[in-house]
Parts: C-alpha cells; sequence; structure tokens
C-alpha cells in the first residue's frame, strides 16, 4: 500500500476539532536574513508544543476496540511520546513509551504527566526501538511507529494542506527529516494541492540516513546533535519511495546551523524552536542561493528544547557575533593593576562578566600574571577597540578562541 491525497484528506476529518490548526505568518526578520520571501507554520503551538499530534491522533482512531484494550507503544526521543501519550490517555488507551536515556528531561516529565508509562532505555532512538519492540512482543501491544506508518504519515500531511490554503503560491515546502513520516505525508500533500511546489528536505548533518537511501551513500551517522528529535539511523520502508517520488533535494544541516536557526527564532520571532523544529531554516542558513528571491514555506515542527541548552546556545551565538568574548591580558602582579584594567575597559564602554587570574601556569612569568576577561561588547569592531587600548597601555592582550567562536 501507499500514502494517498484521499488518506490524508480523511486524516484532516479525523483531526478536526481535537488537532489545532495553527498559525501560517509571514517572517519579515526572517526574509531578510535569508533573501527569500519566509512564511512559517508555527507547529509548536500545540498542546504538546509538536505537529506529531495529528499523525498519532490519526493512528489512536483507526484502532479496534480489541487493540485500545490491548493498548499501545510507542518509541520516540520526546514529541512523539508525548503526542501519543496525550491522545491515549484522551481516548482512554493504555500506552507505554520508551525514550532513549539522552532524551532532555523536558520531553521525559511532559511524556509522564500525559499519564503514560515511560521507560528509559538505549543511548539512541534505534536501542529505545529495539526496547520498544520487545515489550511489545511480550504484553501484545499496538505498535505506534513514530513515521513508518501510513495512518501516521497521512496525519502529518494535513500540515501541507493548512499551510497552501493560507499561502497558496508558496514556491518551497522545507521539512525537517528524520524518519521520513512529516516530509513524505507533506511532500504528497503539497504535490497534489500545487503540482509545481519544490519540496526540499533537511537532516542534521550527524544524521544523513536519507541522504545515504537516495545517494547510495554511506556517510558516518551518529554523535550529540542539537536535532535529537531527527537523530534516526534508519529511515522508513514506508516514507522512502514517497521521499523519492517527490523530494528534490535534502539539505545536511550543521550543528552551528541548526544552533543559529534556533537562536534566529527566539530572537527574531520571538518563538521557541528545538534543534529539529528550526532545521528548515537551518537548511536555508546552509545553503541560501537555493532560497534566495523565493516563496519559501518552514515548518516549525516543535518547540520542546531544554532551557539550559537554549541557554547556552544564546551565549554561544553572541560569542559568535562577537558582542560577547573572551581576552587574555598579560599582566604585572601587583595591587592596582586589576582595577586600572577594569577601568579601562569600562571607560571604553564594555561590560565585564567574569575575571580569572591565571597566576601558575608555566607560560606566565613568576612576577606576572595572565588576567582572563570575559566582556560584553557591540561588536567585533568594539573589541578591537580594546584590544588596541590595552596594548597602547603596555597591556598585551588577546581574544581566546571559544568553543562557539569555533562552531
Amino acid at each position: 500500500m501507499s500514502l494517498t491525497f484521499a488518506d490524508i484528506l480523511a486524516a484532516r476529518e479525523t483531526i478536526a476539532g481535537q488537532v489545532m490548526r495553527t498559525p501560517m505568518l509571514p517572517a519579515p526578520p526572517l526574509s531578510a536574513i535569508t533573501g527569500a520571501e519566509v512564511f512559517v507554520k508555527y507547529e509548536n503551538l500545540q498542546v504538546t508544543n509538536s505537529f506529531k499530534e495529528r499523525g498519532a491522533l490519526v493512528k489512536l482512531a483507526s484502532l479496534s476496540a480489541d487493540e485500545r484494550r490491548r493498548g499501545v507503544i510507542a518509541m520516540s526521543a520526546g514529541n512523539h511520546a508525548q503526542a501519543v501519550a496525550l491522545h491515549a490517555s484522551r481516548l482512554g488507551i493504555p500506552a507505554t513509551i520508551v525514550m532513549p536515556e539522552t532524551t532532555p528531561f523536558v520531553k521525559v516529565a511532559a511524556t509522564r504527566s500525559h499519564g503514560a508509562t515511560v521507560v528509559l532505555d538505549g543511548e539512541t532512538l534505534s536501542e529505545a526501538q529495539a526496547r520498544a519492540e520487545a515489550i511489545q512482543a511480550a504484553e501484545d501491544r499496538v505498535w505506534v511507529h513514530p513515521y513508518d506508518d501510513l495512518h501516521v504519515m497521512a496525519g502529518q500531511g494535513t500540515i501541507a494542506c493548512e499551510m497552501l490554503e493560507d499561502v497558496p503560491d508558496l514556491d518551497i515546502l522545507v521539512v525537517p527529516i528524520g524518519g521520513g513520516g512529516l516530509i513524505g505525508g507533506n511532500a504528497v500533500a503539497a504535490k497534489a494541492v500545487r503540482p509545481g511546489i519544490e519540496v526540499i528536505g533537511v537532516e542534521a548533518a550527524l544524521y544523513p540516513s536519507m541522504w545515504n537511501a537516495l545517494h547510495n551513500e554511506t556517510r558516518p551517522i551518529g554523535g550529540p546533535t542539537l536535532a535529537e528529535g531527527i537523530a534516526v539511523k534508519i529511515v522508513g520502508k514506508a516514507t522512502l519511495p514517497v521521499v523519492r517520488e517527490h523530494v528534490s533535494a535534502v539539505v545536511l544541516a550543521s550543528e552551528s546551523d541548526l544552533e543559529r536557526a534556533v537562536n534566529l527564532y527566539l530572537t527574531r520571532q520571538k518563538t521557541m524552536a528545538e534543534g529539529a523544529g528550526a532545521a528548515g531554516l537551518a537548511a536555508m542558513l546552509a545553503e541560501p542561493e537555493r532560497f534566495r528571491g523565493r516563496k519559501v514555506g518552514l515548518i516549525l515542527c516543535g518547540g520542546n528544547i531544554d532551557p539550559r541548552i537554549l541557554a547556552s546556545i544564546m551565549v554561544r551565538e553572541l560569542e559568535r557575533e562577537s558582542r560577547i568574548a573572551s581576552i587574555r591580558v598579560t599582566i604585572h602582579d601587583r595591587p592596582g593593576v586589576l582595577g586600572h584594567v577594569a577601568a579601562l575597559i569600562g571607560r571604553l564602554g564594555a561590560n565585564i562578566l567574569a575575571v580569572e587570574h591565571r597566576r601558575y601556569f608555566l607560560d606566565t612569568p613568576a612576577k606576572g600574571t595572565k588576567l582572563d576577561v570575559t566582556v560584553e561588547v557591540r561588536d567585533g569592531a568594539h573589541l578591537h577597540e580594546i584590544l588596541a587600548a590595552l596594548e597602547a597601555e603596555g597591556l598585551p592582550a588577546v581574544r581566546i578562541e571559544t568553543a562557539g567562536q569555533l562552531g
């Protein structure tokens, strides 16, 4: 069997009144940055802050009375888990969810809050899937796959229907790829409604599973990624043929592209995006020429990001933009020198965030010390002004290259 547009239209009837029709809005700040005319579909505004509710509800609604009694089992890095837990609870269906041990705590807590039994197992989705399959066999539960299921794909495809009703003349639809359920459903819907539209997929560069399948390559797969929601090693059997037929290209987004996209959604669009949710924008940052001058629809597919990770991203982006920087100053170790350095930096209009003495390193003279100062500045030119002023005062200073700058 294969997914049809009729399946997606039926899915729209199933979710009507049960899943939010999220807004599709123009994004002038992102348009200015990318050179395209950008519209964003805010699936992060769903109850569980993710698009996954659509496919989960369509699948659960398709179950027989006996299947509902037996209960369901799913594996997920978080968003599918929450969606299955929420709608299973609404429908009175027992649910067990297996999640990787690396899943952000915010997603684990949210899944439990919807009444599901949560089992943490494995480092990756593949390892979690093995545990889920074992539980499914032992307890005779119904499998609710996060992507490799026609009901799930049909539910996800309802997004493109709404997008093209709101903005009928989109040139490009950019869709994140994990196992392929989201892009599969939306590619079928988009091509049915607007045959000339171009559908572009995006994967985290560390997890090029669909890229490998499409190009018959064996690029390495694995590693810690900000986009854990699409960190999938094996694409779906049902999704791959759909992607082959309807998707014109797959873009691989680096971790720095993903970080920048998350930060842009927060600082420019004033909305929360997790790494996978921001992947469409990351693709535009990675290959701007592909999108420039065209009308682009992005699916902000999830907003469940750990606040600690989000805070780290914001600081790292400030470093990349040279608005926060660390400098190392070589000084004489005597009273008053630290005050002199601080006063000089203050007069030049910078804000000191942190100071650390480095007295006990062998590259430091016995009567000297190195001072690491983290400062908040206007931009790179302001930073160079400070470095030059310190040098002029006989205080050699260099910028310390950090992980944020190198990413």
